[in-house]
């Protein structure tokens, strides 16, 4: 038992530190591949931008109005127990931007994003596509992974944006229905309430869940052995270690700001 557990703390932390060289090799050749000839093409960021942001944005948009009006509906009913059900919306707003709408979006990008990108990352090493790369000079970090890392940290704040504006107005729309309130009231009430620092927070954890998502989807991808059944394990790990990532992170970033 303790040799297992050992084993496996050392291959955690062999993890965590392959982690930390590919993000530090990614920033390095975003700033100074040019230099090198070697430059981190913007039209492959793009791609990788269009392929995780617009093709996730209907299930995102769907994912934010039910998170949205499921909120309104909790607070309604918990808050008419106090005869306080006109005070909703700050339960509302607070809760999306600073907590639900990053991990929402967080976690759908890891079920969807980080899948992707450890099948893909796992398929090119199994066929040697990688080695290939490096035998013509070509770093992979430079080309797979520095684009895909990228895109996310663009993407996911966006996405994170975008699901904080669905999921107020559907819950706005919910609460003027219930309450006989207009949607004009809600807004402005949540406005009033709402500051720079509770959109700041939601965007701090998003850049945050972006960067656990692709490094855990490449570590695993990397480490692949076997063949299908190889791939089809290091896909799964990534999505599972990248959900449970976001989580705890999440509430330890939680923890923190209440400290």
């Amino acid at each position: 038992m303790f040799e297992s557990v050992g084993r496996g703390t050392a291959r955690a932390l062999d993890e965590v530190g392959f982690a930390a060289s590919l993000f530090g090799q990614s920033a390095f050749w975003f700033a100074l591949g040019s230099r090198r000839r070697q430059p981190v093409r913007a039209g492959t960021i793009f791609a990788q931008m269009v392929q995780i942001g617009s093709g996730a944005l209907p299930i995102a948009t769907l994912l934010s109005a039910t998170i949205g009006i499921m909120l309104a509906i909790q607070s309604i009913e918990t808050l008419r127990l106090f005869g306080a059900e006109s005070f909703a919306y700050i339960g509302i707003g607070l809760s999306i931007t600073r907590e639900f709408s990053p991990l929402i979006m967080g976690i759908l990008l890891a079920g969807r994003s980080g899948s992707a990108i450890a099948a893909r990352l796992s398929t090119m090493t199994i066929n040697q596509e990688v080695d290939a790369l490096r035998v013509i000079g070509i770093s992979p970090v430079r080309f797979l992974v520095a684009p895909s890392l990228i895109a996310m940290l663009l993407v996911l704040p966006a996405l994170t944006m975008w699901a904080n504006l669905v999921g107020l107005g559907a819950a706005g729309l919910f609460v003027s229905a219930s309450l006989d309130l207009s949607f004009a009231a809600f807004v402005t009430d949540t406005i009033r309430i709402l500051t720079a620092n509770d959109l700041l927070q939601g965007l701090g954890k998003s850049f945050l869940f972006a960067l656990l998502i692709v490094l855990i989807g490449v570590v695993n991808g990397a480490s692949v052995k076997g063949g299908a059944e190889g791939v089809g394990a290091a896909t799964t790990r990534a999505v599972v270690q990248g959900i449970a990532a976001i989580i705890v992170t999440d509430m330890i970033f939680a923890l923190l700001i209440a400290l």
